[in-house]
């Protein structure tokens, strides 16, 4: 398929998708999810693709979901499959992070937020810029946590650090990232990419059968767990969607403004 929100380069086994909507932040609409999934599925199937980077173009990894969508964009899952199955639900995109046969990293160039920050968790290894900057968000907009952000929180930062941090919806930084564990290590903002490139590169050039065997078997309980929770998840979020605070943080956030929430 013909890509128009993410940008794909294959270089000496590391394949790099770029989320290349800058001027919103690299805000996720349903066509920017089926983008990534299917150039996910090419990497995970090419012989000669043996580690992915993900990361944002701007000053942005990845804001959250698009809530500004122009016309022209999809604004819920294709009906034609491209591939087997594609997604049977939009909301299992973070699966087909984990599900990817190569290994992932998330390089994350700055706002991480809400469907973003659920974006960079599923990802095997997070490497951020020191002026990143991460949140849960979706408390801010009425909602609860969607694309994975209740499977992987928890297991990364343990579970009280998770509930905080999905309770209050708060914005922190890159240090507090890397005290939580949700990176593994910061980097200026122009290394961030040549880091990243180097640590792909160096998995690229490894044993690529065994590494692509460890991966299998470190998430083998994992996946089919992690399925069940997020068509969990999609059930809840869409309730969520439906009810007046979500519809005052949609408009809160569109009129920059705090929300008046009334708990109905």
């Amino acid at each position: 398929m013909e890509y128009r929100d993410i940008l794909v380069e294959q270089r000496d086994g590391v394949v790099t998708l770029t989320l290349n909507k800058p001027d919103r932040l690299n805000a996720m609409s349903w066509n920017t999810w089926e983008e990534l999934v299917d150039a996910l599925r090419h990497a995970s199937e090419d012989d000669d693709s043996k580690a992915v980077i993900i990361t944002g173009a701007g000053r942005g990894f990845c804001s959250g979901s698009d809530l500004r969508p122009s016309t022209s964009e999809v604004e819920a899952p294709r009906k034609e499959v491209s591939r087997t199955g594609w997604l049977r639900s939009g909301y299992l995109a973070t699966y087909e992070v984990v599900a990817c046969q190569k290994p992932t990293i998330a390089a994350i160039n700055g706002t991480t937020a809400g469907a973003g920050f659920s974006l960079a968790l599923a990802c095997d290894i997070r490497i951020a810029s020191e002026t990143a900057r991460f949140g849960t968000i979706f408390a801010r907009r009425g909602l609860s946590p969607d694309f994975g952000c209740t499977f992987f929180l928890p297991r990364i930062v343990g579970l009280s650090q998770a509930l905080e941090l999905m309770y209050t919806g708060d914005i922190f930084d890159a240090q507090k990232a890397l005290s939580l564990g949700l990176v593994s290590r910061l980097t200026t903002p122009d290394q961030l990419l040549p880091v990243a490139i180097e640590l792909a590169g160096r998995i690229a050039r490894g044993p690529s059968l065994a590494i692509e065997i460890t991966k299998r078997l470190t998430y083998r309980r994992v996946l089919p767990e992690m399925e069940d929770h997020l068509r969990l998840e999609e059930h809840w979020s869409r309730l969520s969607q439906t009810t007046e605070d979500a519809r005052e943080g949609v408009r809160s956030f569109l009129e920059k403004r705090e929300p008046k929430f009334q708990g109905r």
